[in-house]
C-alpha cells in the first residue's frame, strides 16, 4: 500500500529533511572551528611579526578606531619605549574586504605591510598579496615626504596594473591605519 500525499506528509518530510540538513552542518563547523580558530590566529601572529621591526616585547592587541571601524593595534616596546605599533586595517576593494596589518614606526613612517584576507579578482587584485614591485614600495614609506594616494590620483604609490581599485583600497587602508596611529 502507497503512501498518499498529503500536506501532513509533505510538512513532515520538509521538516525532517530540513532538520537533519541543520544537524550536519553544525556538527562540521562544531569540528572545524576550532582548527579554522587557530590558522586564523597563526596568519594574525605573523602577519603582526612581519610588519614589524625584530626584537623587542610585543603588546596584546588592544581596540582601535581605524577608518571609522572598530578594530585592533599592537605595540612593539624596547626598555618601555614604543618602536613600532602593527595596525589591523579593513577597507572595500574590488572583490569585498580588504584587511591589512600595517607596521608603522613612531616616527610615523611605514615599516611594512601584510595582507590578511581579502576576496580580490585572481590574477589582478590579488596581486596585491603577491607582486613584488606592490609590495616593496610600502617598505619605509614615509607619509610626511610622500602622498599617500595612488599616482592616478595624483599620489606616490604605483598601482598594480589592471588593478587600480585594488591598489587605491589598498593605499586607503594604508592611510587610515597611519591616521589612527596618530590617536596613539
Amino acid at each position: 500500500m502507497a503512501v498518499q500525499s498529503s500536506l501532513k506528509n509533505m510538512v513532515i518530510c520538509l521538516f525532517s529533511t530540513c532538520f537533519i540538513c541543520s544537524a550536519l552542518l553544525a556538527g562540521v563547523y562544531a569540528l572545524t572551528k576550532k582548527p579554522i580558530d587557530e590558522t586564523n590566529a597563526k596568519i594574525l601572529k605573523d602577519s603582526v611579526s612581519a610588519v614589524l621591526p625584530e626584537g623587542g616585547e610585543l603588546s596584546e592587541a588592544a581596540p582601535i578606531t581605524v577608518g571609522g571601524q572598530p578594530s585592533e593595534y599592537y605595540v612593539s616596546t624596547k626598555n618601555g619605549e614604543p618602536v613600532a605599533y602593527a595596525i589591523k586595517s579593513t577597507t572595500v576593494g574590488f572583490g569585498g574586504p580588504l584587511t591589512i596589518m600595517v607596521g608603522i614606526t613612531a616616527d610615523g613612517t611605514v615599516y611594512n605591510t601584510s595582507v590578511l584576507s581579502h576576496a580580490e579578482t585572481p590574477g589582478l587584485g590579488a596581486k596585491c598579496n603577491t607582486d613584488e614591485k606592490f609590495m616593496a614600495q610600502w617598505k619605509g614609506f614615509n607619509p610626511a615626504e610622500k602622498i599617500l594616494a595612488v599616482k592616478k590620483d595624483n599620489g606616490d604609490v604605483d598601482a598594480i596594473t589592471a588593478s587600480t581599485i585594488t591598489s587605491r583600497a589598498y593605499t586607503l587602508a594604508v592611510k587610515n591605519a597611519v591616521e589612527a596611529m596618530k590617536t596613539l
